[in-house]
C-alpha cells in the first residue's frame, strides 16, 4: 500500500513509518521544523520525507500531490501531526487557541480534503485520525487541547458516513499517556500519578500505538469504519 503518514519525524509518527516500512508499504511522512530526525528516519527505513505545516492549506495540498507522485498513488493517510501546551483556560491566547485548532483540526481537515478527492475518484482508502483520551475525558489546564481532540472524533464519524458509498473507510486511535518526547516534559510526579490512574498501570509505547493504526489500515479492518479506538491501558474507561 502507499501510506502517508502526518508528524512522522517522531514519538508516534515515527512509530508508524517504521511499522508500514517494516510490512513492506510505501510511506511518505510529513514533518514541519525537525530536518535532522525526518533525514535520519528516512535513511534507516526507506520512507519518503516531505516538510510541511499542515495547517497551511496550500503546503497541505502540494504535501499530498507529491506524495501522490512520488509513491504512485494513495491508499491510507494517517493524521498524526499534533502539538501540546498546558495552560490554564483563563490564560490560553488568541493565538494558543487558533494554533491548536490549525494543526490539529485544520490539518487534519486540509490533509483529508487533498487525500479524500484522490480516494473517491479510485473507489478506495483507508483514513486513520490520531485523537487522544483527552478527546473523550477532557483535560484540567488542556482545554483547547482537549477540544481539538473531541473535534477529531467528529471529524471520524462524519467522514465515515460521507465517504463510506466510495468504500472508504475512517476510523480514529486515541492514545492515552505513552512514553514519547511530548510526555517527557511532564515531572516525574506527573509521570508516576497518570500511571497510577491507568488500570494497566504504565505508560503505552509508541509501537503500540502504531500497532493498531497498521491494522485500522489493513485488509483486515475493512469492514470497520466511524470507530474510536482507545490504545490507553484503560485510562479512559
Amino acid at each position: 500500500m502507499k501510506v502517508l503518514i502526518t508528524g512522522g519525524s517522531r514519538g508516534i509518527g515515527a512509530a508508524c513509518v517504521r511499522r508500514f516500512c517494516m510490512r513492506g508499504d510505501r510511506v511518505a511522512f510529513l514533518y514541519r521544523c525537525d530536518t535532522e530526525a525526518a533525514e535520519v528516519l528516512a535513511a534507516e527505513t526507506g520512507a519518503i520525507a516531505i516538510r510541511a505545516d499542515v495547517s497551511d492549506a496550500v503546503q497541505a495540498e502540494d504535501a499530498v500531490a507529491r506524495a501522490v507522485r512520488e509513491l504512485g498513488g494513495l491508499d491510507v493517510l494517517v493524521n498524526n501531526a499534533g502539538i501540546s501546551q498546558i495552560k490554564l483556560f483563563t490564560e490560553l491566547t488568541d493565538g494558543d487557541w487558533r494554533h491548536m485548532m490549525g494543526v490539529h483540526l485544520d490539518g487534519a481537515f486540509f490533509m483529508t480534503r487533498a487525500a479524500a478527492k484522490r480516494m473517491i475518484a479510485q473507489q478506495s482508502g483507508k483514513i486513520v485520525n490520531i485523537g487522544s483520551m483527552w478527546g473523550k475525558t477532557g483535560a484540567s489546564c488542556e482545554v483547547h487541547y482537549s477540544t481539538a481532540k473531541a473535534g477529531l472524533r467528529g471529524m471520524t464519524m462524519a467522514l465515515a458516513k460521507e465517504l463510506g458509498p466510495s468504500h472508504i473507510t475512517v476510523n480514529c486511535v486515541e492514545p492515552g499517556v505513552i512514553d514519547t518526547a511530548m510526555n517527557a516534559e511532564l515531572d516525574d510526579a506527573t509521570r508516576q500519578e497518570l500511571c497510577e490512574q491507568t488500570p494497566l498501570c504504565r505508560m503505552g509505547r509508541a509501537e503500540e500505538v502504531a500497532a493498531a493504526v497498521c491494522f485500522l489500515a489493513s485488509e483486515e479492518a475493512s469492514f470497520i469504519t466511524g470507530q474510536i479506538l482507545g490504545v490507553d491501558g484503560g485510562f479512559a474507561i
